[in-house]
């Protein structure tokens, strides 16, 4: 009975990896972003899994490039240095003293457990923040935010020379201001899609705690387009965290990304059945030009 259940498992693996067969066609060579967050990352066996996709995607010639963010670590440091802090619309009210934490949290203990985590699964990782090479200039994105910045300059060669040496980009949100001296906390949702957009990305995977955009029942969209989010926000059925995840998407499309993707990072290998199935995961946005009747179609 053992042997019979083993010879199952390895007929449905072996299906799996032959049904995956047009889906790594269609992405050889595309550059995927994959903003990755939430309270995964704090999750040593979740690390290691998204770690190996990551890996994968690169192993079978895709281009993937992480964006991640941090704020369980960032509330957990703050907590411990006596820092308070509140969100508005979504994002972090960051003053001096928060916005020194952010950098020395994003950029050094998360940045560096991430590239960590791709090496051990056998991947080639380098860190890095938006302030390396000016990846990413940014500029006060609201006064009442303080020093939380919106990307406003892209330099994405520096991502372009790591990907195209076999090296996997891992970068923090954190940018530096016009004038060089001022340091931005950047929402990690919307760095990963200022950087998809410059890349002109073939998709951008937004992982979250969430299964992925819902409607006013709760249950999860899995197709959108940007006039279905632009309503469904105007009615209110998008709402809290899940506006500036809608927002990234709708900017990343319009400066020519393929589609974006929200889905639960908590799901393992959530990344891996996006891209390589035909029913996908979580909420897909595109134009309504580029929809079609299954998720993992050559568009």
């Amino acid at each position: 009975m053992r042997a019979q259940n083993m010879d199952r498992d390895w007929i449905s693996t072996a299906r799996t990896l032959s049904e995956a067969v047009p889906f790594l066609q269609r992405y050889a060579g595309a550059v995927v972003v994959v903003k990755f967050g939430g309270n995964a990352m704090g999750d040593a066996d979740a690390m290691a899994s998204f770690a190996r996709d990551i890996v994968l995607m690169k192993q079978v010639g895709m281009n993937p490039v992480v964006v991640h963010g941090g704020g369980p670590m960032i509330n957990q440091m703050l907590d411990k240095l006596g820092i308070t802090s509140e969100f508005i619309r979504g994002k972090r009210v960051t003053d001096q003293a928060t916005v020194e934490v952010v950098e020395m949290v994003l950029t050094g203990l998360v940045n560096k457990r991430i590239v960590q985590a791709i090496m051990d699964e056998g991947g080639r990782a380098v860190g890095l923040s938006g302030k390396d090479d000016d990846l990413m200039v940014a500029e006060a994105d609201d006064p009442e935010l303080g020093f939380v910045g919106r990307p406003v300059e892209m330099n994405v060669q520096v991502l372009r020379d790591l990907y195209g040496a076999g090296i996997i980009p891992v970068v923090a949100p954190v940018a530096t201001g016009m004038n060089s001296l001022e340091t931005f906390n950047v929402n990690g949702d919307t760095a990963a899609g200022a950087i998809a957009g410059a890349l002109q990305a073939d998709r951008l995977l937004l992982l979250t705690d969430v299964s992925g955009v819902k409607d006013a029942d709760g249950k999860v969209v899995t197709q959108l387009s940007p006039e279905q989010v632009r309503q469904m926000t105007q009615d209110g059925v998008i709402a809290g965290g899940m506006i500036p995840k809608t927002e990234t998407a709708l900017k990343a499309i319009e400066d020519g990304v393929r589609a974006v993707v929200i889905l639960d990072g908590r799901l393992p290998n959530a990344s891996l059945l996006e891209l390589f199935t035909e029913h996908g995961a979580g909420s897909i946005i595109r134009s309504s030009e580029t929809r079609v009747k299954t998720r993992g179609s050559a568009t």
